[in-house]
């Protein structure tokens, strides 16, 4: 699907680390170089034309991103760095104020670092208690598991809506009823699902998000913050600087912008912001529905065709994504991936940044395939037929 658009798929390669990073398309790289080629000025400053061609582009991003997700006005898209930064952001920036010591936040054991460490350091600070619903067989969170951890003092419900590792797909609409029924802050990591799952954050009752750009063929350093207006306005900016205040002067008055730029201090990564709207634009046109049913197809695909090699296990075959995390039985995780990268198959190894599954999975360290709009059955077959082939794997990895 579309592969002529990846220069990397030119070489001799099978990327399959797509939750780790996506390729990027020419269409995204032409992008970014039109800016620096030209009009490349800064923005919010200048009164010439090339100046105003930039701002007038990275305003139009933050339409495409409304309309990406559904929100319902620009406003409520902040640029950031990162899903780290977003949450960084949402947690200290609006909850250290918000919430109080005592008050509680569910995650689970399933979630990304950046949607958990943030959270751990605001319990050590103001004293929140953080509880973890309990995965059910399978590593999912359901929606009734959920429900009987919620109490008088639950606050927030922070999930991803796809988990990075097991692959997880959460009811987002369900939890998003449940949190309006308590009157909880519903917070969503969609870093792994942005490029995968479509999502409407008004019918999800969503009160914050956070994805980044490069999981989903836009370039690193750049991500999205979304919020419910009126949540953003009581957000406090972690930076201050020149873009974000209308007015101050030596006695210390400070005057701070509007929103979204009093949130975006300082010059904005502009070109890596265009090519995250380019990189949306794409993926509208392939069709982020036919993405995600291409991806169950190969998981669907490989699970069939390794069903009958013994020495491969896989922790999550019931889940409905592109994600497969597995291990070759006494093999450590990091040799498979070495071996598989012999072979020019590039896969992910390690805990993912998921440190407490281990808590649930009782397994260390997995290798993990993620698959994307532009992988193949051809690409896995080749798969395929080295994980039949395993006696050379001590001769490649020593």
């Amino acid at each position: 699907m579309n592969r002529e658009d990846f220069e990397m798929l030119k070489k001799d390669l099978i990327y399959f680390d797509n939750s780790a990073t996506t390729l990027k398309p020419k269409q995204v790289l032409d992008k970014m170089l039109e800016y620096y080629n030209e009009y490349c000025s800064n923005i919010h400053r200048g009164d010439y034309s090339i100046a105003l061609k930039a701002e007038n582009e990275y305003n139009k991003v933050r339409e495409i991103v409304k309309d990406f997700i559904h929100a319902k006005e620009n406003k409520e898209i902040i640029f950031t760095s990162g899903a780290t930064d977003s949450f960084n952001r949402i947690v200290f920036g609006f909850m250290k104020y918000n919430l109080k010591e005592g008050d509680e936040v569910i995650l689970s054991k399933s979630e990304h670092a950046s949607n958990l460490l943030p959270w751990m350091a605001l319990e050590k600070l103001i004293g929140i208690k953080i509880k973890y619903v309990p995965l059910d067989r399978n590593y999912h969170v359901t929606l009734a598991n959920l429900e009987k951890e919620i109490t008088p003092k639950t606050k927030v419900v922070s999930l991803a809506y796809l988990t990075n590792v097991l692959g997880d797909v959460r009811d987002i609409y369900g939890i998003g009823e449940l949190c309006k029924k308590h009157n909880l802050y519903f917070v969503v990591d969609a870093a792994q699902s942005l490029g995968h799952l479509k999502i409407d954050v008004e019918k999800a009752n969503v009160s914050f998000l956070g994805a980044s750009a490069h999981k989903m063929l836009g370039p690193t350093g750049v991500g999205i913050l979304y919020g419910k207006r009126e949540l953003l306005e009581k957000m406090i900016p972690l930076e201050f600087g020149g873009g974000m205040n209308a007015n101050f002067n030596s006695s210390g008055e400070l005057e701070l912008k509007e929103l979204p730029e009093r949130l975006e201090a300082g010059t904005p990564n502009i070109a890596d912001v265009l090519g995250m709207g380019e990189a949306i634009s794409y993926l509208k046109k392939v069709g982020i529905d036919n993405i995600y049913k291409h991806e169950v197809e190969l998981k669907k695909y490989f699970l069939d065709k390794i069903k009958d090699n013994p020495k491969i296990e896989i922790y999550n075959k019931d889940d409905k994504s592109g994600i497969i995390s597995f291990n070759i039985k006494d093999i450590f995780a990091q040799d498979t991936a070495v071996f598989l990268d012999h072979y020019g198959i590039y896969v992910r190894a390690g805990n993912h940044c998921a440190k407490i599954l281990k808590d649930e999975l009782h397994i260390n360290n997995t290798c993990r395939i993620s698959f994307y709009l532009y992988n193949t059955k051809e690409e896995v077959d080749k798969l395929v037929e080295v994980l039949a082939n395993l006696d050379d794997i001590f001769n490649v990895v020593i």
